[in-house]
């Protein structure tokens, strides 16, 4: 009888594992982030003018709007506000709980039919505006 020939496997085309399959975990990137402010929390001199004659020119006024404009913090930015407000040179347009918005003073102008051209340019030369 003929000797007994050893069974092989037969060669496979897929290379050989090495290892056990653990991949590496994907690494999620930090993103991008935004850099801090440093706003103020006094008026020095400077920012107090431009207060006083640019912010009275906006349309739109708000604490959020004076805080990033200006570089001060949002309590700062409340009572300029206030003080705006008292001197005249702003006017409420709305108010809520967790917004209030604000706009520039300019003078309203009520046509009176009883007065004449000269009376109304009269009233209007008083006013200031």
């Amino acid at each position: 009888m003929a000797p007994k020939k050893d069974k092989a496997p037969p060669p496979s085309s897929k290379p050989a594992k090495s290892g056990g399959g653990k991949q590496k975990k994907k690494k999620w990137s930090k993103g991008k982030q935004k850099e801090k402010v440093n706003n103020m929390v006094l008026f020095d001199q400077g920012t107090y003018d431009k207060l006083l004659s640019e912010a009275p020119k906006y349309k739109l006024i708000t604490p959020s709007i004076l805080s990033d404009r200006l570089r001060v913090n949002g309590s700062l930015a409340r009572k300029a506000i206030r003080e705006l407000m008292a001197r005249g040179l702003i006017r409420m347009v709305s108010a809520h709980s967790s917004q209030q918005i604000y706009t520039r003073a300019v003078s309203v102008v009520v046509y009176d039919p009883r007065l004449n051209l000269s009376q109304q340019l009269e009233l209007l030369g008083s006013t200031g505006s």
